[in-house]
């Protein structure tokens, strides 16, 4: 796929960021070149208030995890283990600082071009889909995660209106069993389940 943001050779200018979620406390290192760097965007956000009163069962994956937002917040909230997965080094690189910053010691951060390194089956599947990749991209994030889910296995995700909700939830509902969790500010906080 290639880095979602080319950032080789963008000067790195590292922000610390405090971030509430559901009314618990996190801090966030983000950088130049990572998806969000001025901390958690409203999407993010709103999939992770929908996500935290589901039952994700013990072991989900975080893909395209960026810095760490949903993996961080779920592992620590929900007391799970969490594979995060990013093709962008600098996301990764910042993730596991965040992970640490936080003492969430129940993730494992590893390089993934999309489910390349992948070799188990999760309870769950969770993701903000990097839309400017393309549309490639995003339907093989969200169309494949069906061969990485445990039969009672859960799909979430966010999109926005404007990104092309209402075409992917027709072309989810091909696959998928489509639940609309939340509708909000044009954001769609999207379960899929078998």
């Amino acid at each position: 796929m290639g880095q979602y943001f080319e950032n080789e050779n963008l000067p790195s200018q590292i922000q610390r960021k405090e971030v509430f979620v559901c009314g618990e406390k996190f801090i966030f290192y983000t950088d130049r070149g990572v998806f969000s760097k001025e901390g958690l965007d409203f999407g993010t956000r709103l999939l992770l208030e929908q996500v935290i009163k589901e039952d994700l069962g013990t072991h989900i994956l975080d893909v395209g995890c960026g810095y760490g937002p949903i993996g961080i917040v779920l592992a620590k909230m929900k007391d799970i283990y969490v594979d995060m997965i990013d093709v962008n080094r600098r996301a990764l690189h910042l993730a596991e600082r965040n992970a640490k910053e936080n003492v969430v010691d129940t993730v494992h951060i590893f390089e993934s071009d999309i489910y390349q390194n992948i070799k188990g089956k999760y309870s769950a599947i969770i993701t903000n889909p990097p839309i400017r990749a393309g549309k490639k991209v995003v339907y093989e994030i969200l169309l494949r995660a069906k061969e990485f889910l445990d039969p009672e296995g859960k799909l979430f995700l966010v999109i926005r209106k404007e990104q092309g909700a209402k075409s992917l939830i027709s072309d989810l509902e091909k696959c998928y069993h489509v639940e609309i969790l939340e509708r909000k500010k044009g954001f769609f906080i999207i379960k899929c389940t078998f």
